[in-house]
């Protein structure tokens, strides 16, 4: 896919997720959750040939100007809209799906100091609403809800809301009828 090609898909993405946006042109020009995300896929880019100085320069440098720091290591899906970005946080090990909504104020960190994966998956189509944080090596399944300022500490299965501090789950509502009953798998 071409980087056009790509660009297009993403602002797509943010007309989608977005009633206020306008128009494509006002989207690629003011939207700084794009921006973040277009540049963190440069500098990821060079964070997997082994270069580390740049890619976190880049990093800190968009940063200040978008007020969203994600680590060049993390892995980002395809059409991640983070919508109102200020003061998001996208730890080095953090895997994000596609079509994946984020709304401000959002943390996917770390705890602790060991090493290797210490940062969320997460799947396919996750709303992470406002001031929420995921914390540790935890995972989200595809299509779960997370609610404004749920801090997160244990996986869920797909089609699950997760409300609270911490965060409790529950089944989400459109769940198709297959999926497993958020009970049985978390322990609340």
């Amino acid at each position: 896919m071409s980087i056009f090609a790509r660009i297009r898909e993403d602002i797509t993405a943010a007309r989608t997720h977005d009633p206020a946006a306008r128009g494509p042109i006002e989207i690629f020009l003011v939207y700084s959750g794009l921006h973040a995300v277009w540049w963190h896929r440069a500098s990821h880019a060079l964070w997997r040939r082994g270069r580390r100085f740049v890619p976190r320069a880049i990093s800190q440098l968009i940063r200040f100007f978008t007020g969203i720091e994600i680590h060049p290591g993390a892995t980002l899906g395809r059409r991640v809209f983070i919508d109102h970005g200020m003061g998001v946080v996208i730890g080095e090990t953090a895997v994000v799906g596609d079509d994946v909504l984020i709304y401000h104020g959002v943390t996917l960190g770390g705890t602790g100091h060991s090493s290797g994966k210490r940062h969320p998956t997460v799947g396919d189509r996750v709303v992470i609403g406002a001031g929420a944080k995921l914390l540790g090596d935890i995972e989200l399944g595809h299509d779960c809800a997370v609610g404004s300022n749920a801090v997160v500490v244990r996986s869920a299965p797909p089609w699950t809301t997760l409300t609270g501090i911490p965060a409790h789950a529950r089944p989400r509502r459109g769940a198709p009828a297959e999926t497993p009953d958020a009970a049985d798998f978390y322990v609340i």
